[in-house]
């Protein structure tokens, strides 16, 4: 199964439509939260067009499974057809449990001990991480349209193939890892 993964977009077109390139090879969606809303402490992406993004994310073709992130509020819901999880998803893939937020604290933090995931997807930060605690990969795919030191990021996982990327909206390999 291969699974592009986002997070961050906070209404920015131009940023998902980077995003968005890849999704003809994907399977399947995974969003770390933070879809529409650019929040007060936040600058405007780049192509701040969060109606015109709903109407993108609404017309995917494939499967697509949304976090809810400390921007998200209940109106975005009423513009997206997909539903916004609040505030976990859980999935089993190809063998792989995965769990996504948005943020990492000590309290989600918490959940690598009682749930042991593969994969633990998290945002906020706006910075691409992959690294491991314990048996499990963290993975940050940073954020396309608001990034933090770094150029503008999504994340791909390939089950078949046991790995994860961040890569630029370019294509350029960030990171990597095998799971």
């Amino acid at each position: 199964m291969k699974i592009i993964v986002t997070s961050d977009t906070h209404g920015g077109l131009v940023g998902w439509k980077g995003v968005s390139e890849f999704l003809k090879e994907a399977d399947l969606l995974l969003h770390a939260g933070d879809i529409l809303y650019h929040g007060p402490r936040n600058p405007l992406p780049e192509g701040y067009n969060p109606k015109e993004l709903a109407e993108a994310i609404n017309s995917l073709e494939l499967p697509a499974l949304f976090a809810r992130g400390n921007c998200d509020a209940d109106i975005d819901q009423l513009l997206l057809r997909f539903p916004i999880q609040s505030p976990y998803i859980f999935c089993f893939l190809d063998g792989l449990s995965i769990i996504v937020l948005h943020e990492l604290n000590q309290r989600t933090r918490d959940m690598i001990g009682l749930y042991k995931p593969d994969i633990l997807v998290f945002g906020h930060t706006h910075k691409p991480d992959l690294s491991k605690e314990g048996k499990t990969l963290l993975l940050n795919p940073g954020s396309p349209s608001l990034p933090k030191d770094s150029e503008p990021t999504f994340a791909f996982i390939d089950t078949q193939g046991g790995s994860v990327c961040v890569l630029s909206l370019g294509g350029n390999v960030i990171l990597q890892t095998k799971i």
